[in-house]
């Protein structure tokens, strides 16, 4: 039997915040069957941990359809289930995690600042929505810029016409629209299996420095404004960020599989 548990990360309570399975292994799996767990969770993320020699551990990401390099909240599901402090090596390097006083969960992220792009009407139509300011690609995704929150929270997107987009998703972002929200955003990335994620922390590791340029501050607060939602502290640090969240398990149970 192998462990394997649902975590609601970015979130203080059951049922909110980005659901992701945690998976414990006590050896390297292949890839195939990863993926076929992934699958079979039909969750946006399912992470898999392996301890390593030195104390730290192995993790990779998997949606239902494929493995990926960035994976926020899956992390922090797998801080989580470690305690809050854990050190994990990944296909983005080394990310280390570390409790708060206040309970909280701190991640040590790359920061993936975005360049402008240039866009054409499919985007927009896809979104749809004229209220596109700006268009900027990050390391995996576009990021796209519209003029009030209030068009973020009433996107009704084309999912298929975005899983055409040449990107593993698109965020789209606005300045907060309440007290202490510095932004708001929502993630789609039907291309990789995920129509619209609930919480995604590798998109805030995009959003840390764009908001930062145009606020002029470096510690912001994220809101993403999906069905579920979900908060996220930012800290931009350089070329790094540290991307703050809460988490909550829901169900511990066992795959009825061979270990690998």
């Amino acid at each position: 039997m192998i462990p394997i548990c649902v975590v609601d990360a970015f979130t203080d309570a059951a049922f909110g915040g980005n659901p992701a399975a945690v998976c414990r292994l006590d050896r390297p799996a292949d890839a195939v069957l990863m993926q076929h767990v992934a699958t079979e969770m039909n969750l946006s993320e399912t992470a898999f941990l392996v301890e390593r020699t030195d104390g730290a551990l192995d993790l990779r990401w998997f949606t239902p359809a494929a493995e990926v390099a960035l994976c926020g909240h899956a992390t922090l599901a797998s801080a989580h289930v470690l305690g809050g402090d854990a050190t994990f090596h990944t296909l983005s390097g080394v990310l280390a995690c570390r409790k708060e006083s206040d309970g909280w969960i701190e991640m040590d992220f790359p920061a993936l600042p975005s360049a402008p792009t240039t866009y054409d009407d499919a985007l927009t139509r896809a979104l749809g929505t004229a209220e596109v300011y700006t268009v900027g690609r990050s390391r995996f995704d576009l990021v796209v810029e519209l003029g009030t929150a209030a068009a973020v929270r009433s996107l009704r997107p084309d999912l298929r016409s975005l899983a055409a987009v040449d990107a593993r998703g698109i965020t789209v972002t606005a300045p907060g629209d309440r007290e202490g929200i510095d932004c708001v955003s929502r993630f789609f990335a039907p291309a990789v299996g995920v129509d619209e994620d609930p919480v995604t922390g590798s998109a805030h590791c995009v959003l840390a420095p764009f908001w930062a340029e145009r606020l002029g501050r470096a510690e912001l607060v994220g809101e993403q404004a999906s069905a579920r939602g979900g908060i996220v502290r930012m800290r931009l640090d350089g070329d790094r960020v540290a991307l703050g969240g809460q988490a909550v398990t829901v169900w511990e149970g066992n795959l009825l599989l061979d270990a690998p």
